[in-house]
């Protein structure tokens, strides 16, 4: 069976692109900001940052809600 190729303009345009899409990335820039101030650049390098409640589930950006982890374990957990 043949793969179809994926559209990746039309995903784009679909899904990255719209006003719920934009802003959820907005908060997750944001959060990353907010730990580069409160911890340094060399504490979150190759890092993520979580929010501990997620922000799909009316979670914040606030400090107490966020920490860093490792990709790994980050990345892992969230499906």
């Amino acid at each position: 069976m043949a793969a179809k190729k994926r559209d990746y303009k039309r995903e784009s345009a679909k899904f990255a692109s719209s006003p719920e899409a934009r802003a959820a990335h907005v908060k997750r820039v944001q959060a990353r900001r907010i730990m580069k101030k409160a911890l340094g650049a060399a504490a979150i390098k190759g890092k993520d940052i979580d929010h501990k409640t997620k922000l799909r589930n009316g979670g914040s950006n606030a400090r107490s809600n966020l920490r860093v982890r490792s990709i790994k374990a980050n990345r892992g957990d969230n499906r």
